[in-house]
């Protein structure tokens, strides 16, 4: 209920009911409203600008941003799996794949290069969670780098592991006639006594004696660049080119199981034993070459003697007897 003033006046000695003016009315009316909206207006936007009160689409982006989150600290940690396998990839790359093959480790700092020049996470920028957008996605990319350089790495391992393999082949690495069929072992790699001037020689191969006709097989993959009599001493022969530098030759037989130009594997049968050339009984010589050097054929013999065979083989190519031519 207003308040009812009153004035007193003089005239009539009384008081009289003041009686208030329409436009003054109007006027605090208008200052009450307009009071009122100011209020409600800043009240407005306080709770707008507080977590106070949240509508349906606020809460609901909310809870998309906090699932976002989730869902970046989930990336990050499967990242670190990544990382901790790729690791072990480029440690056993590095020092087992690598070390093997021969080839040069791939240098740390190439594996963990960043990305220089210009900014490229410029338009992630200016968001609430930039800066966690932006450090997990160049940790992404990182990663994927590494991977590219990785599988490259893989491809050229794989490279080199089948060109190995061809070399594991080539090398002439069993004994030409086999042990069953062998008489013994006449001579070795050596200075030996010349059967012909009994002076003291050089002997640049092994002489394995068997019986005429007696299979003899190819000691390594290659090609066969000789099948004739055409080398003096070495009677019908037959040499062997198996790349990476070597070469075997297989002289005095009797016959020929091969032409010149074919390609054989390693135990494949080339030829026969016989006294062709420069021989004094029934045997093969045999060489090996590498680099146009001839070698000590015993060296490679692993791909076919045992440990005991091997020994005793040593024993009779060291010993200084006659060669057979």
């Amino acid at each position: 209920m207003s308040k009812v003033k009153y004035y007193y006046d003089p005239d009539t000695l009384s008081y009289r009911k003041i009686e208030p003016k329409k436009s003054r009315r109007y006027r605090n009316i208008a200052f009450f409203v307009l009071g009122a909206f100011l209020f409600g207006l800043l009240g407005l936007i306080f709770l707008l600008n507080t977590n106070m009160i949240n509508t349906p689409a606020e809460l609901s982006l909310r809870r998309e941003v906090k699932n976002y989150e989730l869902q970046f600290e989930l990336l990050n940690k499967k990242m670190e799996q990544i990382e901790e396998v790729l690791g072990n990839i480029e440690e056993r790359d590095n020092n087992i794949y690598r070390l093997y093959f021969e080839a040069n480790p791939i240098p740390e700092e190439q594996r963990r290069a960043g990305f220089g020049g210009i900014n490229r996470y410029k338009s992630l920028e200016g968001f609430n969670n930039s800066e966690m957008v932006i450090a997990t996605t160049r940790r992404l990319d990182i990663i994927k780098k590494q991977m590219a350089i990785q599988s490259k790495s893989l491809d050229e391992i794989t490279k080199l592991a089948a060109e190995k393999e061809k070399l594991l082949l080539a090398i002439p690495a069993i004994q030409p006639i086999s042990n069953e069929d062998l008489t013994r072992i006449a001579s070795g790699y050596g200075w030996r006594s010349d059967p012909f001037t009994k002076a003291r020689k050089m002997h640049w191969g092994m002489d394995f004696t068997a019986a005429k006709g007696t299979p003899i097989y190819a000691s390594g993959d290659g090609k066969i660049t000789r099948a004739d009599n055409n080398s003096s001493g070495y009677g019908k022969h037959i040499r062997i080119d198996h790349g990476y530098g070597y070469m075997s030759l297989y002289a005095h037989m009797s016959a020929y199981n091969v032409k010149k130009g074919q390609r054989v594997k390693r135990g494949d049968l080339i030829g026969f034993v016989g006294s062709t050339g420069r021989s004094e009984a029934p045997h093969l010589h045999y060489e090996v070459w590498k680099e146009d050097d001839r070698i000590n054929p015993i060296n490679f013999y692993y791909g076919s003697l045992s440990a005991k065979e091997f020994e005793d083989m040593l024993k009779y190519a060291n010993q200084e007897n006659q060669s057979l031519d």
